[in-house]
């Protein structure tokens, strides 16, 4: 399973994780699962509610964090995150450029 780029929207009043890949079971029959069907996410109605209002009021996403089975059963850990501004993102980029041309230079001399 990787669930490395995925992420949950809401869809008609339930929670569906996006862009996960669950790889198909190899000794089941021709009619196995697409391996990038979006999940639907089982969880309390209260829970639910509780992270679509953070997701339309404050603009945070959830995205999972975690996966590990439980007596059999998949489990997923979700977070709610705020992505970065674009400023921050270009401050990242300048930085991880300078560290990369920084080595190049401490190659090149030694």
């Amino acid at each position: 399973m990787n669930i490395a780029e995925s992420y949950a929207v809401e869809k008609n009043g339930e929670l569906v994780l996006i862009n996960s890949h669950i790889s198909a079971y190899k000794q089941a029959s021709y009619s196995n699962h697409n391996p990038m069907n979006e999940r639907k996410l089982l969880l309390n109605k209260r829970e639910i509610n509780k992270l679509i209002g953070k997701m339309q009021r404050d603009g945070l996403t959830i995205v999972p964090t975690k996966m590990y089975f439980k007596k059999g059963k998949a489990k997923i850990e979700l977070a709610v995150a705020k992505g970065k501004k674009q400023f921050d993102k270009r401050a990242t980029k300048k930085n991880r450029d300078w560290n990369r041309e920084k080595a190049r230079y401490i190659r090149k001399s030694s």
